[in-house]
This record gives C-alpha cells, sequence and structure tokens, in this order.
C-alpha cells in the first residue's frame, strides 16, 4: 500500500500540509519516497504532565509537535527516525490507559490513544513501517535504549538517598542512565552515555558506579563499556542540569480540547482513484 502512494499527489499534498503548518520552525519533510501514512493526536507523558501532542506518521520517520492551533499550527518538531524505534505495549492502570513506549537509543518516552482500538492502530502502522524499512536495510533493530523518564510528580523525595525532600531549593534532577528522580548530591557525577549524547550527562551514583565495574571488566564480560565514558564529578550545586532541554516540549500554550480520531491513508486513496475510474469510464 506504501509503495503504491509514494508518488500519489494526494500524498504531496499532505506532506505539504504537514510542512505550512510546522512553518518555518520545522524542518522541510518532503523526500523522495517518503509517504504520510497517518497522523492524530496522543497525550505523551512529560516530565511535569502529560500532555496532547500531534504525531505524523511517515513510512521512515516519526514526526510530533505541540499543538498551536490545532489542525492549523503546530512547533517544537521532533524527528524521529523509525529504524531506530522499538515499541513496548503499556498495561493500562488507573487513569493511565491505552498506552505504549516508544523507545529509542536517545530518547524514551510514554504515549497514551484516547481508546484501544486507536492504539491498536497506531501501533500495528509504527510496527509495519518499521518492519519494512529493517527489511528494506538489512539492518537489525536497535539493542540498547534510553531510560523513560520517572514523572515528577511520581517522586517527591530522591529515589536514591530516600531523604531529601524536594523543594523549591532542593531540585528535582533526572539520571540519564535508568530515569529515576534523584537530589543534587546523588546525581553529582556525570558518564558520557553515547547513545544519546557526546557531552557528559548526568547519572544517579549508583548507575555511575555499575558503569564504573563495567567498563573495567575483561573485553568478553562487558556489555556497555563502549558506550559509555567517565567524566569529572560535579561538585555540590555546580554544574547544570539539562533537564530543562531534554523537557522544553513541556512549555506548549496550547488550550484543552477535544481532539478528532487519528486518520490512516491509504484505504481511502483507493476507494478515491476506483471512483476516478468508474467516473471516467462513464463519461467515455
Amino acid at each position: 500500500m506504501v509503495d503504491r502512494l509514494v508518488n500519489s499527489e494526494a500524498n504531496a499534498r499532505r506532506i505539504a500540509m504537514v510542512e505550512s503548518c510546522f512553518g518555518s520552525s520545522g524542518q522541510p519533510l518532503a523526500e523522495q519516497g517518503r509517504v504520510l501514512v497517518g497522523e492524530g493526536v496522543l497525550t505523551k507523558i512529560c516530565r511535569k504532565k502529560p500532555k496532547a501532542r500531534q504525531f505524523f506518521l511517515f513510512n521512515d520517520i516519526l514526526v510530533y509537535g505541540n499543538i498551536v492551533i490545532n489542525k492549523k499550527k503546530y512547533n517544537k518538531q521532533h524527528i524521529i527516525p523509525l529504524e531506530e524505534v522499538k515499541l513496548e505495549s503499556l498495561k493500562d492502570e488507573g487513569q493511565y490507559r491505552n498506552g505504549w513506549l516508544i523507545r529509542t537509543a536517545s530518547k524514551s518516552f510514554a504515549v497514551y490513544a484516547a481508546t484501544a482500538t486507536e492504539k491498536e492502530e497506531w501501533m500495528a502502522h509504527i510496527e509495519k513501517c518499521i518492519e519494512d524499512l529493517l527489511r528494506k536495510s538489512g539492518k537489525q533493530p536497535p539493542s540498547e535504549h534510553a531510560a523513560v523518564w520517572v514523572p515528577d510528580n511520581e517522586a517527591s523525595i530522591c529515589m536514591h538517598c530516600k531523604k531529601t525532600q524536594f523543594t523549591v531549593i532542593n531540585r528535582r534532577h533526572h539520571c540519564r542512565k535508568c530515569g529515576s528522580v534523584v537530589c543534587g548530591p546523588c546525581s553529582s557525577k556525570r558518564y558520557i552515555l553515547r547513545g544519546q549524547s557526546d557531552k557528559p550527562l548526568r547519572v544517579c551514583l549508583q548507575c555511575y558506579d555499575e558503569l564504573s565495574r563495567e567498563r573495567v571488566r575483561p573485553p568478553n564480560q562487558q556489555q556497555t563499556s563502549a558506550n559509555t565514558t567517565p567524566v569529572k564529578t560535579d561538585t555540590a550545586g555546580s554544574g547544570g542540569d539539562s533537564s530543562g532541554d531534554e523537557d522544553s516540549d513541556d512549555d506548549d500554550i496550547n488550550a484543552e480540547e477535544k481532539h478528532d480520531e487519528p486518520k490512516f491513508y491509504g484505504d481511502s486513496e483507493k476507494t478515491e482513484e476506483t471512483n476516478n475510474h468508474s467516473s471516467k469510464e462513464a463519461a467515455k
């Protein structure tokens, strides 16, 4: 189905519309062979609270952004190559239902659909795109993925020392290796996690110790040392936390509103082409 839509005029119009909705703040999306498979709103679990995000599924990338004006304007565009993605279904728990994890080496997060049917559609279409990409490229799916961050409101005290109470002064930080919410002293060390960044990232003391032990193991017993490098320890209170950069997509301005069901393209174009062909035949 995707191959048939590559040169479709409708596909070109849709991609152009997505580009126009992001405006100058987004990257160009039109490329040879790229197809817009579907689009819709999903709830993304961000650091501070869940947020509605507009998602666009292409046959090779997943794009999402903040909703400024529904169906008209989006900003803070994020592009995720599907070859790097692994999906993991989440069990329904309390208010969080119909969710799954989107995992990559650099960033992992949870999203939730409005209904079980929408979740099934989203996951099936994404998995199909990933499967097709890996089959064509001959690549293997990634084996390592970034941790999913624990939301701020799920930790009132440090998850490492179990003592420090978070306040305006005692800020929350996230370990980039395990995703736990930790205090400053318990995340005073940094490590280069190659899959996430070439710069040193904040890690909790437990992960730092584990990574350090892994690094000195014999080569045949090492698992992650090739992708990690220790760096200097922060002194207390020094060194900025990049949590704000990771969570920059929390600062949107859209109001809560009802969103339409997601749209997945393919069958509708087949019907459109059939109708057009029938009309031409009838006109002869």
